[in-house]
Formats: structure tokens, sequence, C-alpha cells
């Protein structure tokens, strides 16, 4: 079992029964997925490399294997069809979800470029979170010589809490650097 969910069970589940007066231990919220995302756009319409390269990289960050993300629909100013590949994601659960935001937390964030924290505000209302990083070499698995191009990742933490307070308190015990304003 991994160290942070060891201490979801010992720490948190108690504060937060304590702080919003649960009666059972299943109205406590927890991680339920986190859902890594890269979109590719036009760059991978012209060159199929780019979606390879990218998908190795998505691999080496999640140590899972992504799924191709295509068009819904045809636009003919941005030359793309539909059906045509423009992204890719995973979906982590369990084990591997408590050890990448645990490595989110303590080792990406960190290494990323003038952190100040990540911003409070970027809930949807559900208790859910959107971050995005600019660069992918802020994680440790990626080789900087190696990266044909620096690209954006969109991470999506998903939990069965009901408000954006609730997620907030759940992310902010379990280790998630909130920026101070």
């Amino acid at each position: 079992m991994s160290s942070l969910r060891e201490r979801y069970r010992k720490e948190v589940i108690p504060k937060l029964m304590k702080l919003y007066g649960y009666q059972n231990i299943m109205q406590v919220p927890r991680l339920e997925k986190v859902v890594l995302n890269i979109g590719l756009g036009k760059e991978s319409i012209q060159n199929a490399k780019v979606l390879e390269a990218a998908e190795a990289d998505l691999v080496a960050i999640s140590g899972q294997h992504p799924v191709i993300t295509r068009a819904k629909k045809s636009i003919a100013s941005f030359k793309l069809r539909a059906g045509m590949p423009i992204g890719l994601k995973v979906t982590l659960r369990g084990e591997r979800m408590y050890d990448f935001f645990d490595k989110l937390v303590n080792a990406v964030l960190p290494r990323v470029r003038e952190f100040q924290g990540v911003p409070r505000d970027a809930f949807d209302n559900r208790g859910n979170y959107t971050l995005g990083l600019k660069e992918q070499i802020a994680f440790p698995e990626i080789e900087y010589d190696k990266i044909d191009k620096v690209r954006g990742l969109e991470i999506s933490i998903v939990t069965t809490a009901n408000t954006d307070e609730e997620g907030r308190q759940l992310l902010g015990l379990l280790g998630m650097p909130f920026s101070m304003d």
C-alpha cells in the first residue's frame, strides 16, 4: 500500500470526519481517479511521429499506456476530419493514482519554474480539480535530451467530494500546495 493511501486512512479521514461532522466513514471524500491529457492539435495532423513521441512521454509519466483521443467533428479551417487523432489521455485509479498524486505533489510541482503554489479556484463546483502544466519536463522520468518538443499536460483530479470546499480540504490534507492568494 502506498504511503499516501496509508496517510489518507490514518490522518485525513479522521480530520475530515471531525471537520464536517460525517456520521459514516463512507461519507468522507476520497480520490476517485486522476486523468492525464495531452492535446496535440494541428501538429498531430501534419506529422504522425508527434503522436508517438507524446505517447512515449505519457507512458513514462503515468506508467500506463494512453488512449488516443480523436476529433468528433470535422473543421475545415483547421484541416481537421472527424476521427483524426488529436490527443492522448490516461486514466489512473487505485494504487497507480495514489503513487502518481504523491509524485505530483512531492517531486513534480516543486520542480516547476517559478512555482508559487497551485491556484485555489480551479475547482468545478463538484469538488474536482484541474491543473495544467506548461511543460512535461517537470517530471523526473522525462529526459530533457530525448524530448522532441515541450508539450503541455492537463491533470484532472476527480474526487467524491460534493462541494469545492470539501475537495479543497481533501487535497490540502493530502499535501497539495495551494497558493496563498
